[in-house]
């Protein structure tokens, strides 16, 4: 009985095309876009975001970090009237965006952001945080 190389080479080649496309599936599923009006993802080509991006939602009452992980993500929530600052690191290639609390809790720290966004982000979190305190007072 003689083995057919060319056979058995095809079958692996197949095989691994199976594995290589539904790993391609998982990761493409992993990166679909939060829902929300004003979401920012990070750039792949920045430290800690190549396969999986981080993004920033902003809403009108918080701010929601989502990392996606190979199985499951981490998502760190702010209330507005929880920010404290807003610092943005502008580096050669991407600016970073540290969100601190005034509760006492860890920082949000984005790492890979275009300047643009960056920008618009403190600039959005400080017209929600004045409509915030402006509704308050009356």
């Amino acid at each position: 009985m003689t083995i057919d190389w060319n056979a058995v080479l095809l079958w692996v080649l197949a095989g691994v095309l199976v594995v290589v496309a539904g790993l391609a599936f998982w990761v493409s599923r992993r990166n679909q876009r939060v829902p929300g009006e004003h979401v920012f993802r990070a750039s792949r080509w920045s430290r800690g975001n190549h396969l999986f991006p981080t993004q920033i939602s902003i809403s009108a009452t918080d701010v929601v970090q989502y990392m996606p992980h190979w199985f499951g993500k981490r998502e760190h929530t702010i209330h507005m009237a929880h920010i404290a600052s807003v610092d943005i690191d502008t580096n050669l290639f991407f600016s970073n965006l540290i969100i601190e609390t005034s509760g006492g809790s860890d920082p949000v720290r984005c790492h890979g952001h275009r300047k643009a966004d960056a920008v618009e982000m403190k600039r959005l979190i400080n017209q929600y945080q004045s409509e915030y305190y402006r509704g308050q007072r009356q």
